[in-house]
């Protein structure tokens, strides 16, 4: 079956269930898909592709779990990308045109892309296309997202569970996206903020401009920790 037969399979289930129109149905599939993908990567900022540190995307998300999500596993992705002329084609061409003629969710997309880009030797395992390396991380935190973007922004929280970094703001923009200098530069960070309802958000970091693999997987978990800290300090404020 294919990616779009599957999915509107699922489309039209869900309007059998709910009463819900096409476009409402599909809107929330998608939803779905983005907030149930691997913890680890999911809510990456805008047009940033998910990061690996040392680990190859068809490491890391099985051909199971690809199928299971898409229609397709690594093998069927590489061999239709291959087809199409994905090898001459850059890193944006490639997501849009599995978002728009796959009907792929996009950050399965972009984990899709990523994969195909390692597969056919045109980025190592961390590293972007073009060059240089990035680390990211991510979490689901049991506050409103506007509680969580001020965990970033405002500098007396953010000393709390992110100390004795120097982080100097590039751009904030409430409650949705935060850029910063790292450490005084080179490296820097692009934060995306993404609701979950009222009470819950989801927080991506994405570390950019590193300068080897060794160096994307200590930040990356560097970030697993420290994101773990920002989660335990707002969810037991909210408690009290």
């Amino acid at each position: 079956m294919t990616t779009q037969k599957s999915f509107k399979t699922r489309v039209r289930a869900r309007m059998a269930k709910t009463g819900e129109s096409y476009t409402t149905a599909r809107r929330q599939l998608l939803a779905k898909a983005a907030t149930d993908a691997p913890a680890s990567t999911t809510g990456a900022p805008p047009g940033a592709a998910p990061a690996t540190g040392s680990r190859g995307q068809r490491d890391r998300i099985s051909a199971a779990v690809l199928r299971e999500r898409t229609g397709r596993d690594w093998d069927e992705w590489i061999l239709l990308l291959d087809r199409w002329g994905a090898a001459d084609r850059n890193h944006t061409e490639i997501a849009r045109w599995l978002v728009t003629a796959q009907e792929v969710p996009g950050w399965w997309a972009q984990t899709i892309t990523v994969g195909y880009e390692q597969a056919r030797g045109l980025r190592a395992p961390g590293q972007r296309r073009g060059g240089g390396f990035e680390a990211t991380g991510s979490r689901t935190v049991a506050v409103p997202v506007a509680v969580l973007f001020a965990a970033f922004a405002d500098e007396t929280v953010r000393r709390r569970w992110l100390p004795d970094v120097p982080v100097r703001v590039r751009t904030a923009t409430a409650p949705k996206t935060f850029r910063a200098d790292w450490a005084g530069g080179p490296t820097r960070i692009a934060v995306g903020f993404t609701p979950i309802g009222e009470a819950k958000a989801r927080v991506a970091v994405l570390h950019e401009k590193l300068t080897d693999a060794a160096e994307a997987d200590r930040l990356k978990a560097y970030w697993r920790d420290r994101l773990a800290a920002l989660k335990q300090l707002l969810e037991s404020e909210e408690a009290r």
